[in-house]
């Protein structure tokens, strides 16, 4: 699946993620994390958004992703709608 424009979910709220996808002209996928949990938890959430990326078959992109304390079926849901607002 192809990213082909930037695109955006979620919130700055407490409990949730804001993502931003965009097209990664370098190829691949390239994730950038900020989170106020980010030692406790960071390896876990970039391994959500890896395997939900991976999951529909995207490839290249880039993530911004700023996390505040969402659980992972909200970082999942996150993921899943800005690729299908990037298509």
């Amino acid at each position: 699946m192809e990213i082909n424009k930037p695109a955006k979910a979620g919130t700055m709220e407490s409990n949730d993620i804001y993502v931003m996808l965009m097209p990664n002209p370098k190829g691949g996928i390239e994730i950038n994390l900020q989170s106020i949990v980010m030692k406790q938890f960071g390896e876990e959430i970039e391994r959500v958004i890896l395997d939900t990326l991976k999951g529909l078959k995207v490839e290249n992109s880039i993530v911004n992703a700023q996390d505040k304390g969402a659980l992972n079926y909200t970082i999942k849901a996150r993921i899943e709608t800005a690729i299908k607002r990037a298509q």
